[in-house]
């Protein structure tokens, strides 16, 4: 098995950056802290060596290529990382090594009072023998994504540093915003210029996923009548029960706690009012096209009866589209598929396809006509102060990527 030298140093180094996205910015990149560590990304793959290492000025997504050592005629690959964070703290990040972990014990977090326990995180069990890197409990990890940024600048040093191994031109972008969902916005796939791709973002070790979410964010705006309570009868409106009545008319049982696999749901991610307004903000997602559509029929359905109900429009939606279910576009040609299941079993690991709950990037990016399914990089617990990872499993996640790189010249000579 091949060793990666600074694939560890590496992912330590970048997860010590802050680099957390800001959803209320409307920038691009959403942060300054992006920006800072984007231009710190540009200047190592320089160093390293990669050709054409530049800055894509719509979307801020730091591009580099590996030109092709092969005169076969080869596809041209892509592997994309995101470089920001969960919205969780990620100011002095402090990693915590637990070499040879026994699969049962407690880990505590540092000096924190949380901890990881076998019978909370069941999957701790998994990791018999390996070494663990985890949070001090008071941050966030950062290994969604800076696990797949790390493994991807391991594969860029791999081939460099070994030029009898052929491959074609192989692309390697690094983005930002991917945890606030705009991230893949501007993309320029004609600058990538890859005939396929992968996103290195995904979790535990077999991880293949080419299904996501269709996606949706809805904010419910609502308007009432605040007058003194003694004088309420047949004037007042109280927006705060209107929100609440609004709530009730959704599916009680179709939400992210009562729901799994490819059923979909209605989130209330947040409230705030008075009797005067109130402001419900939701997500809405679900597998199924036609059953994402009627969902948002549904939601603006509940809005309109509440008004009738009243007689004058005091409840409004606004609705917006995320993402779609790339498995609408890459299900048309599975080679994408196919070269990463057959790299892996050649590995020796088990591919896990099933759809994700949630989207990647390569949700956007495949319906701008880059088929780009996604990949484990071996985070578990992702987006808060639970959050670990496996040592080993994300040099399996390089192997897998050097191994469709390999696989890649043979499949397309």
């Amino acid at each position: 098995m091949a060793t990666y030298p600074n694939l560890i140093s590496d992912f330590l180094s970048f997860v010590k950056v802050n680099s957390r996205s800001d959803e209320t910015s409307t920038t691009v990149p959403s942060s300054p802290r992006e920006t800072a560590f984007l231009d710190q990304l540009s200047r190592k793959l320089t160093d390293l060596g990669l050709s054409n290492v530049h800055q894509d000025p719509q979307s801020a997504y730091v591009f580099a290529t590996l030109p092709a050592n092969t005169a076969a005629d080869v596809k041209t690959l892509g592997f994309i990382s995101h470089i920001d964070t969960a919205d969780f703290n990620s100011e002095n990040i402090q990693p915590q090594i637990v070499e040879n972990y026994d699969g049962q014990s407690i880990i505590k977090l540092g000096t924190s009072g949380y901890e990881l326990d076998p019978k909370v995180f069941p999957h701790l069990r998994n990791y018999a023998g390996h070494t663990l890197i985890t949070t001090d409990g008071n941050t966030l990890l950062g290994a969604d994504d800076k696990s797949g940024v790390a493994e991807l600048f391991s594969v860029a040093g791999y081939l460099l540093a070994h030029p009898e191994i052929k491959h074609g031109t192989v692309r390697f972008g690094f983005g930002p915003d991917e945890e606030i969902g705009t991230g893949a916005d501007h993309f320029n796939v004609a600058d990538f210029a890859a005939d396929f791709a992968y996103t290195v973002d995904g979790g535990p070790l077999g991880e293949l996923e080419y299904e996501t979410f269709n996606a949706a964010q809805a904010e419910v705006k609502i308007s009432g009548v605040n007058v003194h309570p003694g004088e309420a009868y047949g004037v007042m409106v109280n927006a705060l029960q209107l929100a609440v009545d609004f709530q009730n008319g959704l599916p009680a049982a179709e939400v992210p706690e009562k729901t799994k696999g490819r059923e979909g749901f209605f989130f209330l991610l947040a409230l705030d009012g008075t009797v005067d307004n109130a402001k419900l903000t939701y997500i809405i997602r679900d597998h199924d096209r036609k059953n994402f559509e009627a969902r948002k029929a549904l939601f603006k359905a509940v809005a309109a009866q509440i008004n009738d109900r009243l007689g004058v429009e005091h409840v409004k939606v606004e609705m917006k589209d995320q993402y779609y279910n790339m498995r609408e576009v890459i299900e048309k040609d599975m080679t994408v598929v196919e070269l990463a299941k057959q790299a892996m079993l050649k590995l020796g690991i088990e591919p896990v396809i099933e759809p994700i709950r949630g989207g990647t990037d390569g949700s956007k990016i495949s319906f701008m006509g880059l088929p780009t399914p996604n990949l484990f990089a071996g985070g578990e617990n992702m987006h808060g102060r639970f959050e670990y990872v496996s040592e080993e499993v994300m040099s399996q996640a390089v192997d897998v990527v050097l191994q469709i790189i390999q696989d890649n010249v043979q499949e397309t000579k």
